[in-house]
Parts: structure tokens; sequence; C-alpha cells
């Protein structure tokens, strides 16, 4: 495992990488950090819902348990999530790698294509092919969203703020890692500990709130007022405890190691 300074200056690097992507390369690994991490919550739904009635008290901790594998792919097999370039471009930032522009820019199209994808995700499989469209995984859905929207606007705050916390450790733990067992490892951990407190993730719930939606169990202008309040969350969670904390602990050892 790399230092703490070494994974910083790691993380620098690759918020200036994320900045550098093309249009192209942007939208289309945009399009697939959306798609994934919907995946992961569709697995979640299918795992949770199937045991709900024989093991109540252990189904959203198993769905928990396999929801990570949309972080693990987006990381380990490429990928493009606004939460995670939350931390990492803002680190860059910060280290004056990149200006403001360029966070903005990157940071726009990234959430345009991730919601892109995760729309996609719970209209396509979810509603058309019907993967939660029918009990007990359309109940699932229905019930998850009906408490991500029960939450006020600054508990959606705080709570966007605690999921990318652990996202951006997530991420920050996976580039410190030497193989790819240590990396799988280092996202598993964080994520899975995220959605079982109950955190919200602003991309995580553009794919359950709309699935919820297309089944007739919320609104659209429900989704957009939690999507606002939970991605600013996310963006203090990235941009702060995860990429300010670690500037500040380590932005001086690193620079005494080049």
């Amino acid at each position: 495992m790399d230092s703490p300074a070494q994974i910083l200056a790691s993380t620098i690097a690759q918020g200036r990488k994320k900045v550098d992507r093309t249009m192209l390369e942007k939208a289309v690994l945009g399009f697939v950090g959306g798609a994934m991490i919907s995946i992961g919550y569709l697995l979640y739904v299918r795992v949770a819902s199937s045991i709900a009635e024989s093991l109540p008290s252990i189904a959203s901790l198993a769905g928990a348990s396999v929801f990570p594998i949309g972080l693990i792919v987006i990381l380990m097999g490429g990928g493009e999530l606004i939460t995670s370039n939350m931390a990492a471009v803002s680190a860059s930032l910060y280290a004056k790698k990149v200006n403001f522009a360029e966070l903005s820019g990157n940071w726009a199209v990234i959430t345009i294509f991730n919601l892109i994808g995760a729309f996609f995700v719970a209209f396509v499989f979810g509603h058309v092919v019907g993967l939660t469209a029918a009990d007990p995984y359309k109940a699932e859905v229905v019930r998850v969203a009906a408490v991500k929207l029960s939450a006020n606007w600054y508990q959606c705050i705080l709570s966007g703020i605690g999921c990318n916390w652990l996202v951006g450790l997530a991420m920050w733990l996976c580039y410190g890692a030497k193989d790819a067992a240590g990396k799988l490892l280092a996202i598993w951990f964080p994520v899975m500990t995220f959605v079982a407190i109950g955190f919200q993730h602003s991309v995580a719930n553009a794919f359950i709130i709309p699935a919820a939606i297309f089944e007739g169990g919320a609104a659209w202008a429900q989704f957009w007022m939690n999507f606002i309040f939970v991605y600013i969350g996310n963006i203090l969670g990235g941009a702060l405890f995860v990429a300010g904390i670690y500037t500040v602990g380590f932005k001086r050892e690193m620079n005494e190691k080049k």
C-alpha cells in the first residue's frame, strides 16, 4: 500500500487525466459510470427483496454487500463517476494542476452522462425487461425510494456528505493499493458501509427513484429536489472531507518526497 502522501500525488495526477479526456471519452465513460452504479443497485434490490421474507434482519446488509460491484467495475475496469471526480479533480484543483473552469466542465459532462446511464438502466432493465416491475422487487424499489424522498433538504445534504466521504475514501484507497485484490477490498468495504448505513448517493438515487417513478411510485419533481441537495452534499463530502482533508494533511510530505 502506498503512503498517504503517495496516494495524494496519484489522486492529483488522476484528476488531471480526468480533465484531459476528450468529450467523447467523458461521455462514454460517464454513461458507463452511471450504468454500473445502477446495475449494482439493481443487484441490491434483487438480493434484498429475495430474502426479505425469510431473513428480514439481514436483507439490507446482504444487498449492501453486493452493491459495490458498480464502483469496482468503474475504478478497476474503467468508467467515470461524478462522486469520485468530486474528490479527484478537487485534489488537482488544490494542487493548481487544473483550474475551476476545467473542474466545472468535467463535473457537468460527467454528471449529465451518469444520469443518462442511470436512467437507461432504470427504464430498460428495470421497467422494460421487468426486473423492477413486479413484486417483491417493485415493492422494494418503491420502499427504498420513499425512504430517500422522506429526507428533508438538510438531511439530504448531510447524508450526501457521509456518502461521498466513504466513496471518496474507496477511490483514495484504490489508488494506493498495489494489486487487484487490494484494490477490490479497498473499494468494497467503504462502499458497502455507506449503503448499509443508508447514506445518499446522487447517481445511485438517479437509478432507484426513477425506477420507482417508472412503476408509479414517485414523481419527477420529487427526484430532482432530492438530487439537488444530495448532489451538494456529495460535493462537500468529496471535495472537502476527502480531497481537502488529505491535501492539508499530506501536501507538505508529498512535496518533500519530490
